[in-house]
């Protein structure tokens, strides 16, 4: 990937080839073995509260949700259940799975059929493969940021079969201003804008949609939504035309 960036401590590489060359090594399982354990190491310490899976800017938590990994299933049970029967939740921090299981058992008591959490996959992004074509949106916020190039690359190719026809990807994540920025205490990295669009098209994704989070802090990252199809949409080049499953559900 030829774009440049720099770590957390202020180190500059001359590409992400290089940083990725020093963090998970050329082809050493061990050592990108040891990234992902330090990535969920680090989760594991942060309470299972809104503040502290934002980062102590809870605040923003509103606004997040009206504009718009699981988590405590804060983004599931404030914006997902509102549009979808059925919600799995993805996320390999075990006490986070825990708490979003409990808070989302009061929903699905008010409404056992209809609007409702299902499965709670304690799984990393790197190894998880859904049920083929089980769902119309696969909805990826704020944890793509801790897999590396190919296993990115590789997570959206085998994600692909979980999605309905007509279904359709959103990644929500926090964007650099050039190149890529690598956080040497929680193991992710922050990919610029260009750098997202390169990997999208590696795993053959068609960018629908994009659009800029509004109303956060100033001193905090920008965020960016991608609408994401695993095949060219019809109507796509040229007019427009009206989709099964279009993402404009989701007001990007």
């Amino acid at each position: 990937m030829d774009v440049c960036g720099a770590d957390s401590d202020g180190r500059e590489f001359k590409s992400a080839r290089e940083m990725w060359s020093e963090e998970i090594g050329e082809d050493d399982p061990a050592k990108k073995r040891d990234w992902y354990r330090k990535g969920v190491s680090y989760w594991e310490g942060i309470e299972a509260s809104v503040d502290g899976v934002l980062g102590g800017y809870g605040h923003v938590n509103e606004c997040d949700v009206k504009d718009c990994g699981s988590g405590i299933g804060r983004v599931t049970k404030n914006l997902l259940l509102r549009y979808f029967n059925e919600v799995d939740l993805v996320e390999p921090v075990s006490h986070f799975l825990e708490t979003a299981r409990q808070s989302l058992a009061v929903e699905k008591e008010l409404d056992s059929e209809m609007h409702r959490a299902v499965n709670f996959f304690c799984v990393s992004l790197q190894d998880f493969t859904p049920e083929v074509g089980r769902y119309d949106v696969i909805w990826v916020q704020w944890c793509i940021g801790q897999l590396a190039d190919d296993d990115f690359v590789s997570f959206f190719r085998r994600a692909k079969v979980g999605l309905k026809p007509g279904g359709f990807f959103v990644v929500k994540e926090n964007v650099a201003r050039s190149g890529f920025v690598l956080d040497k205490e929680d193991k992710s990295i922050t990919r610029s804008d260009s750098y997202f669009k390169q990997l999208f098209k590696q795993a053959d994704l068609y960018l629908y949609k994009t659009k800029e989070q509004k109303g956060f802090p100033e001193e905090l990252f920008p965020v960016r939504m991608y609408a994401l199809a695993a095949e060219e949409p019809r109507g796509h080049r040229g007019k427009r035309k009206k989709h099964t499953n279009s993402p404009a559900v989701i007001r990007l």
